[in-house]
């Protein structure tokens, strides 16, 4: 490895987080996933994987609670060309069925429904296939969107290494959607199809705050195996008193031993991520989320690896539509992701 200076600014041909590192050297490696074709409401978010990379070099790289721990390795995969093409394929698909509602009624809507679910297992397994290489290799694996269904072949490649492992979810929406607008692994239906596709024992839930009634049903139905913490319930009781310290200890003892972290940034605030696709008002203070995820980190918890998506810069990246205020949402998802890279290495070598 060439000479590194961690306190210099980032070299132009460094990798995430201006590092050095190779993915042969590193010990977890983050998978970009430029997919976004279900997207309902604003778009962008395939921009992310790219605008994430570019905001981290602006990120120190000393932690305050966690110290030099880049120097266990963090590299990126290159953004593949292939889902490029996928992904603008599916967008034109995919928009015309958004169009209708998701009303399918002609045979051209059928077969643009096909088409987009078909790419979509084409998704679903190329992130499976390049987390299992890398888990097999014994390395920690983060996922980058992209949309959030982005990670369900990461989460089954997982299951298979983790069987007893629970999902902590950041989100302003359960994603319990039953193939929201027809599209079989939409956006909306990342945790549907999680609960109902593999053996994922426990999902928690934090921040949700924006459902519709077939989901509450859904919580209620599948009660064993999904815990939530909507946003209105935590927002009463730090107003009644509690402290966020003391809501977080209920949040990690719904958490098994090995905790996968899936956190969609429209959990936060929308002050962190004005961009993003779907934002609500309300939810978490980033600092809240990283307390969690700290707490999660030391309470005896292993975090074995975590995907972050819906980061976006809308469409402020046109060069017609410039906004100096669009490179926030990726500064943001860059700390954030380095962050929840932190907490999955410290578990490692703890």
């Amino acid at each position: 490895m060439k000479k590194f200076d961690p306190n210099a600014a980032a070299a132009e041909d460094s990798g995430i987080f201006g590092l050095p590192y190779t993915v042969e050297q590193a010990q977890l490696i983050i998978i970009p996933v430029p997919w976004e074709a279900t997207t309902s409401y604003g778009g962008g978010t395939a921009m992310a994987p790219q605008a994430i990379f570019d905001a981290s070099k602006q990120v120190d790289l000393f932690d305050f609670e966690l110290g030099n721990f880049y120097e266990a390795g963090i590299a990126m995969l290159e953004n593949p060309a292939e889902i490029s093409v996928w992904n603008h394929t599916a967008k034109q698909e995919a928009a015309k069925i958004i169009k209708a509602a998701g009303i399918i009624n002609t045979a051209e809507l059928k077969n643009s429904l096909q088409r987009v679910n078909e790419l979509s297992v084409k998704i679903n397994d190329y992130v499976y296939q390049q987390t299992q290489r890398w888990l097999s290799q014994g390395k920690c694996v983060g996922i980058l969107g992209g949309d959030h269904s982005s990670p369900f072949g990461a989460v089954q490649a997982f299951l298979e290494h983790y069987p007893e492992m629970g999902i902590l979810h950041f989100d302003a929406h359960a994603d319990l959607r039953s193939a929201y607008e027809g599209f079989e692994f939409s956006h909306a239906s990342i945790m549907n199809n999680i609960i109902n596709k593999t053996a994922l024992k426990k999902l928690v839930q934090v921040g949700i705050r924006d459902f519709c009634e077939e989901e509450i049903i859904f919580i209620q139905e599948h009660s064993s195996r999904i815990t939530p913490f909507y946003d209105s319930v935590l927002t009463d009781r730090k107003l009644q008193g509690q402290t966020w310290d003391e809501v977080c200890e209920e949040i990690i003892h719904s958490l098994p031993k090995q905790v996968y972290i899936s956190f969609d940034i429209d959990g936060l605030d929308p002050r962190f991520c004005p961009h993003t696709g779907t934002p609500v008002p309300g939810g978490l203070d980033l600092k809240e989320a990283w307390y969690l995820i700290k707490k999660v980190g030391l309470s005896g918890r292993k975090i074995i690896g975590f995907d972050l998506n819906e980061v976006s810069l809308g469409s402020t990246k046109l060069p017609e539509n410039p906004d100096p205020y669009s490179e926030w949402d990726a500064n943001v998802g860059a700390r954030l992701l380095y962050k929840l890279c932190g907490w999955a290495l410290n578990s490692r070598l703890a």
